[in-house]
């Protein structure tokens, strides 16, 4: 407990840990996140906080593109390498192993339990330092066995992002 108690409310809220990727031309990111969730039935829609000086912000605002990278949680040493900004890590994608998403070129990181790719619908500047991006889900797959239980959490990492 800290002495912020609202801190502290929000901290109780669950959230997975995932690995969010985008392509714009050539220029292809991975980033960690876990402010995200699906938003809609129909059309199916998936909203995330978006960081706004994050790198993926430019590459995903100008390409129009991302996939949401989900994992196990016995596959969590594989997300990792992307735990870091393209500033203290500028070469992470050079040294990343994964395949283009057949409908936006995102890349599936290898070790992902399965993804879904997105064309943006709306970022949303709501005044803070993270916009709301609303993406369409235009493609996905799974690719391992598995099922909610399975997926790696911000709890089974040890970390916390909220507050």
């Amino acid at each position: 407990m800290s002495n912020d108690p609202i801190k502290d409310a929000l901290s109780r809220m669950p959230y997975g840990f995932y690995a969010i990727t985008s392509r714009n031309g050539e220029d292809v990111n991975a980033m960690v996140a876990n402010w995200v969730m699906q938003a809609s039935f129909s059309p199916r829609l998936i909203a995330m906080a978006l960081q706004k000086k994050a790198y993926s912000y430019s590459v995903i605002s100008e390409g129009g593109v991302f996939a949401v990278n989900i994992f196990n949680k016995g596959d969590q040493e594989a997300m990792m390498p992307f735990t870091k900004g393209r500033a203290k890590n500028p070469d992470k994608m050079k040294e990343a192993d994964y395949t283009s998403a057949p409908k936006t070129g995102c890349p599936v990181l290898t070790g992902a339990a399965a993804y879904v790719e997105c064309r943006v619908v709306q970022m949303i500047d709501v005044g803070g330092d993270h916009d709301i991006l609303v993406g369409e889900v235009v493609g996905g797959d799974t690719l391992k066995p598995g099922d909610v239980s399975d997926t790696l959490t911000l709890l089974d990492v040890g970390w916390s992002y909220a507050g």
